[in-house]
């Protein structure tokens, strides 16, 4: 520093526009702002940030500084091209004694102003969780305002519990909304800040404020099952619908997230909208979701947009196993309506299920039907025993609508052979007598009497068949 009597230029700056004042403030080296004064450096100049050094002052918490720049004539309503003024920067950092100065030494509350994001320094100090700073601005300069994004908002977004719970205790502020519709419980949530959320709603706010979304969007959205659950023991709703008309629901589905899916049906969400889950779930092949919706009973009547039902949506994309898996779900529906006493022996051995069968108790029987759809029926054979065991024209054209070559009936008959094999087994019935007599009955006596035999040949081994 002594060099600068030698005629080097105190208010040198570098790329940046700073001066040696800058880094003699932001490395709070007094000794070094006193020479630099005693050379009547320009103090106000500012750096391409527009950052003067009665910012850094403020900013590092230098009170012994910033009364040095202020005696050598510093500008003390100086902003920088954020708009951010010296009370603006003690107040992010927590350095109450530079605000105490301001205020009651330099008498500026006018400093208490908006910065270019519409932000006050109380609203500063609770976006960055400084607790002691907020008690110095409540009291005795009583300088809390709530406008827009709330203090209560910005702590709650970054999860800040100490400063949280200090403005739940000293305001009556709740469930206002900023100008994004969000509430500070909804931004906490959003945010995945479990002790915010669990603090505010101890406070009273309400998870079902109507606004574009409510909190159960964000947590389903992205599977976190313990604010769900939250959420849920406070009663929150599970069937409003944001702005894409989607449900809590829609989206666990669209991220494949069984736990919170599993959640929401508990809870009893409705699962029949005119653009079901269901609808979602078909067209992407998440076969566990498909599976867990067909079990919750769902109306597959039900059309999307397009008059498409689930079963219209899962052939049009080809998702063979979701067709046959909502097949298996429409009989299985219709033979327990028909017939409500199956009801109660379906699950005794096996629990309900859609999905492929691979197990081994099924073997023979999945044989049986592969040999009869691949080496005994003719091109439509399959659609006279499917009209014959009653499927729906629907049900067919899905069936059908899969195309593997010249010989696509066979695996169309092969599927349907399953399909119906499914209800048999859940009503409880031997399918060989069945099979047999239908057969003869859609006139297709070769096949009947190839299959009796082989039914035959195996029954006295003990197999599926007696």
């Amino acid at each position: 520093m002594r060099t600068l009597g030698r005629g080097l230029n105190a208010n040198a700056r570098n790329v940046y526009h700073r001066t040696a004042l800058h880094y003699a403030v932001a490395g709070k080296n007094k000794e070094a702002v006193q020479l630099l004064l005693q050379r009547r450096v320009k103090v106000d100049q500012k750096d391409k940030y527009g950052v003067a050094p009665i910012h850094l002052a403020a900013w590092f918490g230098s009170l012994d500084i910033m009364k040095l720049l202020v005696q050598a004539g510093a500008e003390q309503k100086v902003e920088n091209e954020d708009g951010l003024n010296i009370m603006h920067c003690a107040a992010i950092n927590n350095h109450t004694d530079i605000v105490e100065y301001i205020i009651s030494d330099l008498q500026m509350k006018e400093l208490d102003k908006e910065d270019e994001s519409g932000r006050r320094p109380f609203a500063l100090a609770a976006e960055h969780g400084r607790t002691k700073m907020l008690m110095t601005l409540m009291d005795p300069f009583n300088m809390a305002t709530m406008n827009g994004d709330t203090p209560l908002h910005l702590a709650a977004r970054n999860g800040h519990l100490d400063a949280l719970q200090l403005l739940l205790q000293s305001f009556e502020t709740r469930d206002e909304v900023n100008l994004d519709g969000e509430t500070a419980l909804y931004q906490a949530a959003e945010g995945g800040e479990e002790e915010c959320v669990l603090a505010l709603l101890e406070a009273g706010c309400d998870p079902n404020i109507l606004t574009k979304c409510n909190v159960l969007h964000p947590v389903s959205k992205r599977g976190d099952t313990f604010l769900l659950q939250l959420f849920l023991k406070h009663n929150a709703n599970t069937d409003f619908q944001d702005q894409n008309l989607e449900a809590p629901l829609h989206l666990a589905v669209n991220s494949s997230n069984i736990p919170v899916i599993h959640a929401l049906l508990q809870a009893g969400c409705n699962i029949n909208r005119s653009q079901t889950a269901m609808h979602l779930a078909a067209e992407a092949a998440r076969i566990e979701v498909v599976e867990m919706l067909l079990k919750a009973g769902l109306d597959l009547t039900l059309q999307d947009r397009q008059g498409k039902t689930a079963l219209g949506v899962a052939a049009r994309a080809n998702e063979v196993i979701i067709v046959d898996m909502i097949i298996k779900a429409e009989r299985y529906f219709g033979q327990i309506k028909a017939n409500p006493e199956l009801c109660d022996s379906v699950y005794s051995e096996y629990p309900l299920t859609f999905k492929l069968d691979h197990r081994n108790e099924t073997k023979q029987l999945r044989s049986m039907a592969w040999r009869l759809a691949y080496e005994l029926l003719k091109p439509g054979d399959w659609k006279r025993l499917a009209v014959h065991w009653g499927f729906t024209q629907d049900q067919m054209c899905a069936i059908d609508e899969q195309w593997t070559g010249q010989h696509s009936y066979r695996e169309h008959g092969n599927r349907m052979l399953l399909i119906w094999f499914h209800g048999e087994e859940l009503a409880r019935r031997s399918p060989a007598k069945e099979l047999f007599q239908s057969l003869i009955h859609t006139g297709n006596r070769i096949a009947a009497d190839k299959i009796r035999m082989d039914a035959e040949s195996v029954g006295s081994k003990g197999c599926w068949i007696s």
